[in-house]
């Protein structure tokens, strides 16, 4: 029995597509229902329908708002930082040519490591009284005294200080992504700006990054969602804190969902959360890529 090519595509994938229903879509429709209830966080408790109000609650909670320019803050930084990283070091990979294979398999190294691990690898190597780079910026003579800096427990730094790990962890990740697209860009292209004159910030601004336009969209998206959502090695470094000073917008869900016994509210702001990394990453495709309006 034969079968049409458009019926067996179907069946490839109906698998995908009942794993997604089951594991994607059913539990955001549950987020977004979640949100217009008052929710007991005891089994078998009342669920009581009380419409936008978990929303108002969100929106003027001082909490939220501060956990939300802190994850804007946190991400900006972290992306940033990756994203200047990792394009340095791959024009760097693509001018070595084949003499960078083994330094980038070496670059690579981190990406391998569990944030969890990251997050507890560098809490000692930052933590007050016998952290590692403390007392080695000591015995360097930059610092008088290796707590002088407090990288987990001045609040004014403490953001930057749990972004090292997730920027230690990740850069390479930006590096393989960029260093693929620049194998993409046509070599006569570049050969003939230089013999037209042209130097090397000319090469990087006008034809490089233009060229690169729709992978660094991919790139920034990808890694922008996914510094937004920092949880694992914020909660072990420092738990949100001190004086909540890292707390994220992860940290705040899962505190006002486990601690606070408050399932409606956190579906609220996930929801919020939700739409606006969401309406970024719109935002960022549309402004960066610009599909459909290159020339």
């Amino acid at each position: 029995m034969r079968i049409s090519d458009r019926r067996f595509a179907l069946y490839l994938m109906t698998p995908a597509a009942l794993f997604l229903a089951v594991f994607v879509a059913y539990p955001l429709f549950r987020l977004v229902a979640d949100s217009f209830f008052k929710i007991s966080p005891i089994a078998g408790g009342p669920r009581d329908f009380v419409g936008f109000q978990n929303y108002v609650t969100a929106f003027t909670s001082e909490a939220f708002t501060s956990a939300g320019w802190r994850t804007l803050g946190y991400t900006v930084v972290v992306v940033a930082l990756e994203f200047t990283l990792g394009l340095g070091m791959a024009l760097l990979f693509t001018a070595l040519g084949k003499k960078s294979q083994i330094w980038r398999t070496v670059f690579l190294y981190p990406l391998m490591i569990a944030p969890i691990v990251a997050g507890l690898l560098w809490k000692f190597l930052m933590i007050d009284n016998f952290g590692l780079i403390g007392t080695l910026l000591h015995q360097a003579g930059i610092l008088s005294d290796p707590n002088q800096i407090g990288w987990l427990s001045d609040p004014n730094i403490v953001l930057f200080s749990v972004a090292i790990p997730d920027i230690w962890l990740t850069t390479s990740f930006m590096c393989l992504v960029l260093f693929a697209g620049l194998q993409n860009i046509p070599g006569d292209l570049l050969e003939a700006a230089r013999l037209d004159g042209a130097r090397a910030p000319a090469l990087l601004f006008r034809i490089i990054l233009p060229l690169l336009r729709p992978v660094i969209a991919v790139a920034l998206v990808v890694r922008g969602i996914d510094a937004a959502r920092a949880f694992d090695t914020i909660l072990i470094q420092t738990n949100g804190g001190p004086q909540s000073a890292s707390e994220t917008m992860s940290l705040l869900i899962y505190r006002t969902m486990i601690r606070f016994g408050d399932p409606g509210l956190a579906s609220a702001m996930g929801t919020i959360y939700l739409i606006a990394m969401l309406a970024i990453a719109f935002v960022a495709v549309a402004t960066i890529w610009r599909p459909g309006k290159d020339n």
